[in-house]
């Protein structure tokens, strides 16, 4: 089960914040707001982690 964990205003950012944490062994989803039609580069994107690491998530923000 995955959870939203933020919200990135673009493709771009969200692929940035993927990069990050899958970097540091967190595996990432992204996902569009909306429709999963809407995929896009200008579309807003959740970007996901597994249920129960959000504190993994966290700590790797920290460390920036």
């Amino acid at each position: 089960m995955w959870v939203d964990y933020i919200k990135a205003p673009d493709l771009i950012t969200a692929e940035m914040w993927k990069d990050l944490l899958e970097g540091e062994g967190l595996p990432t989803k992204l996902l569009p707001e909306g429709d999963i039609l809407d995929w896009g580069e200008r579309v807003p994107f959740r970007i996901m982690v597994p249920r129960g690491r959000e504190h993994v998530a966290d700590e790797i923000l920290r460390k920036l």
